[in-house]
């Protein structure tokens, strides 16, 4: 699975129609929303489709025609982020119609490529669930440990000083069990 960090945009045209294609990571969707209705207040749709990971790690799915024939541009636009693999991701394509009608077929295919553009623009991440897990130590191992979780690339996501050291940390539990393997036997990573 992918996901993508930031937010890309790409523009596609289609016998007069523009085609303003944004995607992003999904938890901005509703700001991202809001902005493009904002900025094209002209623009005759709002199309999109996300894919996001809930608490129970199911895949949930969602996309709007936004007024265009039912399972023309939110469908296929869906179809597109789950044909790349990615999760955590909305697309928004914003419509502006040229006065030319392009039928069904046609709406599928300039949706989809539009989807598709701004997808090839984007740079994309490889998925990996993260855990927490602290780690309780003597002053002294700081260093040691700090530069040890380094070339693991572990995250610190806090520092507690009291009459020890406690780092809260974030990884992957394969970066856990192998910093487990280099730990000194007293200190436990819980």
């Amino acid at each position: 699975m992918n996901y993508i960090k930031e937010e890309y945009s790409a523009i596609f045209e289609e016998k007069k129609s523009k085609f303003i294609a944004h995607i992003f990571n999904y938890c901005e969707f509703n700001k991202i929303m809001n902005r493009l209705k904002d900025e094209h207040p002209k623009a005759r749709h709002h199309v999109y489709a996300y894919r996001y990971l809930n608490e129970f790690e199911q895949i949930v799915e969602n996309s709007s025609d936004d007024g265009e024939p039912k399972g023309t541009s939110g469908k296929p636009s869906l179809n597109v982020l789950a044909g790349n693999d990615l999760i955590n991701t909305g697309v928004i394509i914003v419509r502006y119609f040229g006065g030319i009608k392009l039928g069904t077929g046609g709406l599928v295919r300039a949706y989809s490529d539009s989807v598709n553009k701004v997808i090839e623009k984007a740079k994309i991440f490889k998925y990996e669930k993260l855990s927490l897990k602290s780690l309780t130590f003597d002053y002294s191992m700081l260093s040691k440990i700090e530069y040890n979780l380094n070339q693991l690339d572990i995250n610190i996501k806090n520092k507690i000083f009291t009459a020890d050291v406690t780092l809260e940390l974030e990884s992957t539990d394969e970066k856990f069990e192998e910093l487990k393997k280099i730990l000194p036997l007293n200190i436990k990573l819980l």
